[in-house]
């Protein structure tokens, strides 16, 4: 329960996480903008796996260097300097949108660029919000995370659906670059992040420190098998639902942007799981530490992504689309023709995904976390 004393203590946080909400759903809505646009452009389900591939390849490259990077240097202006350049990758989409010269390939190598700031975006991020929030808020502070991502991911297609049926892509872009810059001036000018009392010698090696996440995790069985854990369902949902959901809506309703707003809405109604590991996270990490260790366990919880991406969208386009083409004893149950080899990947991943759930979930090493 929030009241007038938490809100008071939490005052700079609020205003922060408000605005940094506000920022990120216009993002999204670009990001599902832009998945419409490259299928029309292609047709394929290859074609937008491999979009969101370029998302995700220099977040894990990168990200054992950008938490080391996150916890030696200043945590605002590292998040600005990459709100930036994400900003400016978005006004390059804009200009090349607006002069009928954007072109698909420009998409991947932009995408690329926004990742790799985003590398060193999200552990300064997390660590600041640890700086700015009383441990005792910890719970809140992450339940209220959770609860926005889950807002941004359910009203982002659908606000993007219907910004897109009224003023096309531009609107949306336009709208992104506004959000932007409302959260980079609140950033700027309202927000001041306290540094941490670092207890490390400052003689000690930029590599192993870029190292010392992931002997944290070794040192701490149940937050690894947990990272593990999430390694592995993250490759069956980029395999199938989260990675095939847009190909499949849009192929099975003839590119109806509308249909797949409405369906990404839906599923993303369950986010808010994340913010019990992002409260895990903080209470257990010390957080002189924090940028390091949540950089390795994102390294290795999506270090399967680019795997589950690329062999979905080469299974559903040479494989399984071409095998549900025709009548066969599966057409009963997944239909036939264009989408139909989609939902039966669909099927595939996510019953795979609850066994090993089922299986992994009830493992005695997961009680430490309650400790």
């Amino acid at each position: 329960m929030f009241t007038f004393q938490t809100v008071k203590d939490l005052k700079t946080f609020l205003i922060l996480w408000f605005s940094q909400t506000v920022s990120e759903l216009g993002t999204a809505m670009t990001d599902y903008a832009l998945v419409i646009w490259v299928y029309e452009q292609k047709g394929t389900a290859s074609s937008v796996t491999l979009l969101t591939l370029c998302i995700f390849l220099p977040t894990i490259f990168f990200r054992f260097i950008a938490g080391t990077v996150a916890d030696r240097r200043n945590k605002k202006r590292i998040m600005l300097i990459s709100d930036l350049v994400a900003a400016l990758g978005t006004l390059i989409i804009f200009g090349l949108y607006s002069v009928s010269s954007l072109a698909v390939w420009h998409l991947y190598i932009i995408n690329t660029l926004m990742s790799l700031m985003n590398s060193f975006q999200v552990p300064a991020s997390f660590v600041a919000t640890s700086l700015l929030v009383p441990e005792k808020y910890y719970t809140k502070a992450s339940g209220l995370q959770g609860i926005s991502s889950s807002v941004v991911s359910i009203l982002a297609p659908a606000l993007g659906s219907v910004l897109i049926a009224f003023g096309g892509i531009k609107t949306v872009l336009i709208i992104d670059l506004i959000s932007f810059g409302f959260a980079f001036v609140i950033l700027m000018f309202f927000i001041k992040i306290p540094e941490p009392v670092r207890t490390e010698e400052k003689s000690v090696p930029f590599i192993r420190s870029c190292l010392d996440g992931i002997r944290f995790l070794k040192e701490h069985k149940a937050l690894l098998h947990l990272t593990l854990f999430v390694a592995v369902i993250n490759l069956f949902a980029k395999l199938g639902g989260d990675g095939m959901m847009a190909p499949f809506v849009l192929a099975r309703t003839g590119n109806d942007q509308m249909i797949l707003g409405i369906v990404q809405s839906s599923v993303s109604a369950g986010l808010l799981i994340g913010s019990i590991i992002a409260t895990v996270m903080r209470e257990k990490v010390p957080v002189e530490m924090q940028g390091r260790v949540t950089s390795a366990q994102d390294t290795l919880k999506n270090c399967t992504i680019p795997l589950g991406l690329f062999l979905g969208g080469i299974l559903a386009d040479h494989v399984f689309e071409p095998f549900m083409n025709n009548e066969n004893f599966l057409s009963g149950i997944f239909g036939t023709g264009q989408g139909a080899g989609i939902a039966l990947i669909f099927f595939i991943s996510g019953l795979s995904g609850m066994i090993i759930s089922l299986i992994r979930l009830t493992k005695p090493v997961y009680k430490e976390l309650d400790q």
